[in-house]
């Protein structure tokens, strides 16, 4: 750990909070102003699809200006659209609050590069740990964005508009952060070599795609139950304070384990990690099949934080395996787009389902998914071996 380390892993935890703060208010808002209950998640699934639509844009962008100089553009349209989401709150106004949140998608995928800045914060060593403690930085998210939501949402006559103003404030104190960050200058090298491979042979890299699939299914898994969450205890007539320590927890289970995820991996191996996600993530929809009580969604939806842990730690130390320094804009940009897309689509289904079929069917919906993932670590495994049996 390093200043600028622990910088950036402030940054992630302030972007945490914005995240958080969202996911928290802005399916209720949806509810309270969408024409039809079931359009209640558009807002989370705008912000997802708003990441999707930005994500070759910010690699451009960091290819451009660098990594603080893109991060600083990505912060100021997170002050931007959380002003935009208060009027939008304040005016009653559905498809404005659905532009806000897509507009913030910018902001989204640009944060999600921070994990991926971290590697050029430490020695090479350490990059799995760089990624870890970075993530771990999310835990101020965990424990600030819930309760941020729970104290400003009727701060103001119009109820959650006092939280996106909150919102704004946060963007503004990130902003002095990342210009405290000093990030290695790229080499004079690296802009006068080749663009590197297509993106499609990057893709059909074992390694990558297999890295891909798990980033993508555990955010879509996770945001599928996190993202139906709130609606789900409202119907069964939780209060917002215990919504939100629900949620609260639920972050503290993703980031928590950043502290060690790192050292299990370099001692487990990343494969097996990732497994072990997978297995923690079963028993995540099995406690959630089991009953609606607080307990059940509180132990639910910390197992589910920690599998997506594993998970996503992993898949992003798999996919730095590979690319080339001269590609990693584009390859990292690739890799987020497809789990903003995943995202984007569990949003609606989140919503859609929870307010149709009910909360058991959307977990069950979750299964074959990790099934999926399970299988593609069992053939990256098998790869991997076979490649290893001629130098052996």
């Amino acid at each position: 750990m390093n200043r600028n380390l622990l910088l950036l892993a402030f940054c992630q935890g302030l972007f945490l909070i914005n995240n958080v703060t969202f996911i928290a208010i802005n399916g209720l808002v949806g509810l309270a102003l969408a024409p039809f209950p079931w359009m209640a998640t558009l807002p989370i699934m705008a912000y997802v699809v708003g990441g999707a639509m930005a994500a070759p844009l910010v690699a451009r962008t960091q290819s451009r200006f660098g990594r603080r100089g893109s991060f600083q553009i990505g912060l100021v349209v997170a002050l931007g659209s959380a002003l935009l989401a208060a009027v939008a709150a304040q005016n009653d106004s559905f498809w404005l609050l659905i532009l806000a949140t897509v507009v913030a998608g910018y902001y989204n995928a640009n944060g999600q590069l921070y994990r991926f800045a971290a590697t050029e914060l430490t020695h090479p060593a350490w990059h799995e740990k760089a990624v870890s403690l970075v993530l771990a930085g999310g835990l101020l998210g965990g424990i600030v964005g819930p309760n941020l939501a729970n104290w400003t949402r009727a701060a103001l006559s119009v109820p959650f508009v006092g939280a996106y103003l909150a919102l704004s404030v946060v963007a503004l104190l990130s902003m002095g952060v990342m210009a405290l960050i000093k990030f290695p200058p790229e080499p004079a090298h690296t802009r006068q070599m080749a663009k590197g491979r297509p993106m499609g042979q990057i893709m059909r890299q074992p390694v990558f795609f297999v890295a891909t699939l798990a980033a993508a299914i555990s955010y879509g898994v996770m945001n599928l139950l996190m993202a139906a969450t709130p609606l789900v205890m409202d119907v069964h007539q939780f209060q917002f304070g215990h919504i939100a320590m629900v949620l609260e927890w639920h972050v503290i289970g993703m980031y928590a384990p950043g502290f060690f995820t790192g050292h299990l991996i370099r001692r487990f191996g990343v494969l097996e990690v990732m497994g072990a996600g997978v297995l923690v993530m079963v028993a995540c929809v099995a406690v959630a099949l089991s009953g609606t009580t607080m307990a059940h969604f509180m132990v639910a939806l910390i197992l589910l934080g920690v599998g997506w842990n594993f998970l996503f730690t992993g898949s992003t130390t798999l996919a730095i395996r590979g690319y080339r320094p001269e590609e990693k804009d584009r390859a990292q940009g690739a890799l987020n787009f497809w789990v903003f897309i995943t995202m984007a689509v569990t949003s609606f289904t989140s919503g859609a389902v929870a307010t149709t079929s009910g909360w058991a069917w959307l977990n069950i919906g979750a299964l074959p998914c990790l099934l999926l993932v399970a299988l593609a670590l069992v053939w990256l495994w098998l790869h991997d071996r076979r490649q290893l049996a001629p130098q052996t």
